[in-house]
């Protein structure tokens, strides 16, 4: 079996996602599909690239030399490929983005990061509406928030970069809530709440809830819908709780808290059009979002708390390096 660029990104999908399974769904693909396409080229090459557990897959010594060969390979053939496609037309970037409360700051970054151009920004809630406008060509570029154990496939065409391969999901609590004092909160504790439902269900939010909070013996009572982000309001007013960004800000009457254990992730992944974007110009948008989110969350007192006090626990993965890295900036 000659080696080819989808064997590489199939390697790259599988590290990325820690899981065959969600690696499939990546790659648009049935596991048992990429399970054989695995088990060819570790035949071909002659050892193990990753250990199965029943926690998902690592690479090995062998597969993480792979890895990085490959991933040197792919950014040279993606930069390759978006710069031979890449030529921009008439009109402004059209830029999607999940609601971020870093957002204003991105925006202010891409007048550097695309310098010459005019950017509409376009917030969407739902990160499957945000894949699908990419794919119909309805956006050029988009930041799309996705929960850790949900996949949002994005159309093969697509350039993707992942910005954090996972970020937690911290909650949104009245001020003078019972809980409110604490570091973090036991999502068992939250059993007799009002919710607010998570914006974009149909991403697969509202299953990743019901999913953790079935894990903490309850059923969540989702009271109100806000498919537009809306809601704190509701919270400052001690009306409900909520699901929020990890970098969500403390308004009037409102805290936000980590949830113990980390029962909920999500992750970042900037897509784009390869034949409007050269690579280069979505490395810039790139820089710019990591910067901006990176800085946003060192200024959070919640998110910062919760990173010293993650960043030595033996979970904890290489997000730590980057924001101490970022932070030093």
């Amino acid at each position: 079996m000659a080696l080819e660029i989808r064997h590489l990104r199939a390697i790259c999908a599988i590290a990325e996602a820690g899981s065959l399974s969600q690696a499939a769904a990546a790659l648009g693909m049935s596991q048992p599909s990429l399970t054989s396409l695995l088990q060819r080229l570790e035949r071909q090459i002659g050892a193990p690239l990753f250990v199965r557990s029943h926690t998902g897959v690592t690479p090995t010594p062998v597969g993480e030399q792979t890895l990085r060969r490959a991933l040197t390979l792919l950014v040279e053939f993606d930069r390759f490929e978006s710069d031979l496609l890449g030529a921009l037309g008439d009109g402004p970037v059209r830029l999607g983005s999940s609601q971020m409360d870093c957002l204003p700051t991105f925006v202010e970054r891409l007048d550097d990061a695309l310098p010459g151009l005019d950017v509409t920004v376009h917030v969407e809630p739902s990160s499957s509406v945000l894949a699908q406008a990419l794919a119909r060509a309805t956006l050029d570029i988009a930041v799309i928030a996705m929960s850790d154990d949900q996949e949002v496939p994005l159309a093969k065409h697509l350039g993707h970069r992942v910005l954090f391969s996972w970020l937690p999901v911290f909650v949104g609590l009245p001020a003078r809530h019972r809980l409110a004092g604490g570091f973090e909160v036991d999502l068992a504790d939250l059993a007799d709440e009002a919710w607010i439902g998570p914006p974009g269900p149909e991403d697969g939010s509202l299953t990743s809830l019901r999913a953790a909070t079935h894990r903490a013996g309850f059923t969540p009572r989702i009271r109100f819908e806000c498919p537009n982000g809306g809601g704190r309001h509701l919270i400052a007013a001690g009306q409900a709780v909520q699901l929020v960004e990890p970098t969500a800000p403390e308004l009037p009457g409102m805290v936000v808290r980590p949830l113990k254990g980390d029962p909920m992730r999500m992750r970042l992944v900037l897509a784009w059009r390869k034949e409007r974007l050269t690579w280069d110009q979505a490395e810039n948008v790139y820089r710019a979002v990591m910067t901006s989110y990176t800085r946003h969350a060192m200024a959070s007192t919640p998110f910062r708390t919760w990173w010293e006090r993650r960043r030595d626990a033996q979970s904890w993965d290489g997000l730590v390096d980057f924001f101490r890295v970022s932070n030093s900036l």
